[in-house]
C-alpha cells in the first residue's frame, strides 16, 4: 500500500519539473530512510560499515544490481508520466514480478517444470494473467476516453510510448530482486552478529537503493542542465521550497516502506520454501491491486465505461488469486 501511495504526493509538488522532484524524492527514498532502516540491523558492538563489509564483497555486487535497477527504477517514474498511477504500474510492476521471482529461481538451479519451481511458475502465470487482463481494461480505457478526458487524467497520456517505457521499467526493475539473492551473505553475517532476523535484511536494501541512487541522480542533474531547471531547488518562494520538500519526504517514506515491509515479512517465510521464493510476485502483486484503487481515487478510469470497470476488477481478482495458489498447491 505504501509504494502504490507514494506517487500521489508528485500531484502535491509546486512548479517544480519531474527531475527535480524525482532527485529530491530519491534522496529520501533511496539513500535517507534506507540507512536509517539498515541502522536496526546492527548488533550491539558492532557498525554498519562492518556489517556491509562482512559479505565477501556482497555489498558491491548488491551496489551493481542497484545501479541497474536504477534503470528500471527511472523508466518506471516515467511510466507513471505516461500512462498513470493505475496502469504504468500494472504494466511494469507485472513484467519486474515475473523477471524478478523466476530469474533468482533459475540461477540458483531450481526446476521450473516440477515441484516447487512448478509451483513458482504456475503461481507467476497467473499474476501475469491478471496484470495482462488489467492492461486489457487500460487499452478499452484509451479507446473509449476523447484525447480531452485521457489529458484531464494524466496529463502526458502517450499510450505507445508508455507501453515501451513500462515494460522496460520492469525487466530493469527486476534486477532488484538479483541484488537480494546477491546480498543473502550480508543478511547472514548479521545474523551471526547478533542481529535481530526481522531486521537483517535491511543493510542490502541500503546498498541496492544506493546503486539505483547513483543512476537516477545523473540522469536528473543531466535533465537539469539540459532543462535549465537547476534552479527549481532553490529559485521558488519559502513555503513552496518547504511544501516540496515534505512531500518529496512523504514519497520517500511511502517508497521505501516496500521493501522495509518485504524484508520484514521474509523473516517470517523458511528458508527455501516456496512462499520464501514467490515473495517478490506477492509484493509486485499487491503493488499493481493497490495502485488500481489509487487510479479509481484518482479518477484515472473516469469516463472508461462500465465494461472497462469490470475488465478492471476481473484482472484484480486474478491477482489477489495469485498470492494464495502457493498456499493451495
Amino acid at each position: 500500500m505504501g509504494q502504490s501511495s507514494s506517487y500521489v504526493p508528485i500531484k502535491k509538488v509546486k512548479t517544480w519539473a519531474w527531475e527535480s522532484f524525482w532527485l529530491i524524492q530519491g534522496i529520501f527514498a533511496w539513500l535517507v530512510f534506507p540507512y536509517l532502516g539498515a541502522l536496526l540491523a546492527v548488533p550491539e558492538g558492532h557498525s554498519l560499515v562492518e556489517v556491509l563489509s562482512s559479505g565477501e564483497g556482497a555489498a558491491f555486487t548488491a551496489l551493481f544490481y542497484g545501479a541497474l535497477w536504477g534503470i528500471g527504477g527511472l523508466t518506471f517514474g516515467l511510466s507513471m508520466r505516461y500512462l498513470g498511477v493505475a496502469l504504468g504500474q500494472s504494466i511494469a510492476l507485472g513484467t519486474c514480478s515475473a523477471f524478478g521471482t523466476l530469474i533468482p529461481a533459475f540461477m540458483s538451479g531450481t526446476d521450473l517444470f516440477t515441484g516447487k519451481g512448478l509451483v513458482l511458475l504456475a503461481g507467476v502465470s497467473i499474476a501475469i494473467a491478471g496484470i495482462a487482463v488489467i492492461g486489457f481494461a487500460g487499452s478499452l480505457r484509451s479507446k473509449n476516453m476523447t484525447n480531452e478526458q485521457k489529458k484531464a487524467a494524466v496529463k502526458d497520456f502517450a499510450l505507445g510510448k508508455g507501453l515501451l517505457v513500462a515494460l522496460l521499467a520492469g525487466v530493469m526493475s527486476a534486477c532488484f530482486s538479483l541484488g537480494l539473492e546477491a546480498a543473502e551473505p550480508i543478511k547472514l553475517a548479521a545474523i551471526q552478529m547478533g542481529s535481530q532476523p526481522l531486521f537483517a535484511g535491511l543493510p542490502a536494501i541500503l546498498m541496492i537503493t544506493a546503486g539505483g541512487f547513483i543512476t537516477n541522480a545523473v540522469y536528473c542533474i543531466f535533465q537539469n542542465i539540459k532543462n535549465k531547471t537547476g534552479k527549481d531547488y532553490f529559485g521558488v518562494p519559502a513555503g513552496v521550497f518547504i511544501n516540496n520538500i515534505l512531500f518529496c519526504a512523504l514519497a520517500g517514506i511511502l517508497w521505501y516502506s516496500q521493501f522495509f515491509g518485504l524484508a520484514m515479512g521474509k523473516s517470517y517465510f523458511v528458508d527455501g520454501s516456496v512462499m520464501m521464493a514467490f515473495s517478490w510476485s506477492i509484493l509486485m502483486s499487491l503493488n499493481v491491486t493497490f495502485s488500481n484503487v489509487w487510479g479509481i481515487v484518482l479518477k484515472e478510469w473516469k469516463g472508461a465505461g462500465s465494461k472497462t470497470i469490470a475488465v478492471l476488477i476481473l484482472g484484480m481478482f486474478i491477482l489477489i488469486f495469485s498470492l494464495i495458489l502457493p498456499n493451495l498447491l
